[in-house]
């Protein structure tokens, strides 16, 4: 590894849960390692937000994400940085098509934005987790990597939604 002073990591996919584990865990707890011991001050995780009883159908997947973030905040106590959005739309590409995932996802993201209660009710309330645009995610994930000032630890949709409209200084 080149001498860095940060990183950030969005690595993770789907599959069966053997496979979802070794690319949102072991893929991401390697990284984390390399990376500490080559002095990188700074790890940016892009994590996953819990769906509550949703999870179960995707267990390899999050029991990946979460093993990651603790490898995380045991290495980089002060410089971790875990970002936990949900459903994140933009365009996406698929071989020549472009998915609007936008089309859906902007306007579920104003409405779900508004209706945080919701998410507290027990069993579906995470489902009520607002989605958030690839870019905000973006943008919070590079300020959160090079802002000295960027608090570490864990950082939910809300979070993301709420740094992503704010000027770096």
């Amino acid at each position: 590894m080149a001498k860095m002073f940060l990183q950030i990591s969005c690595v993770g996919g789907f599959g069966s849960n053997s496979y979802m584990y070794k690319i949102n865990g072991t893929a991401n707890i390697n990284a984390i390692r390399a990376a500490s011991e080559e002095g990188v001050k700074r790890f940016v995780y892009i994590s996953a937000a819990d769906f509550g009883v949703a999870n179960y159908v995707l267990q390899g997947y999050y029991e990946g994400k979460r093993a990651a973030e603790t490898e995380l905040l045991t290495r980089y106590p002060y410089g971790g940085i875990i970002l936990r959005p949900g459903f994140i739309y933009g365009t996406r590409r698929v071989g020549s098509m472009k998915l609007p995932l936008g089309v859906v996802g902007s306007p579920l993201e104003m409405i779900l934005q508004r209706a945080k209660p919701l998410s507290q009710i027990p069993l579906v309330g995470p489902l009520f987790t607002p989605p958030v645009n690839v870019t905000a995610v973006a943008k919070v994930a590079v300020r959160a990597a090079t802002d000295p000032v960027f608090p570490p630890g864990v950082i939910d949709v809300y979070g993301i939604l709420r740094y992503s409209q704010q000027r770096s200084v």
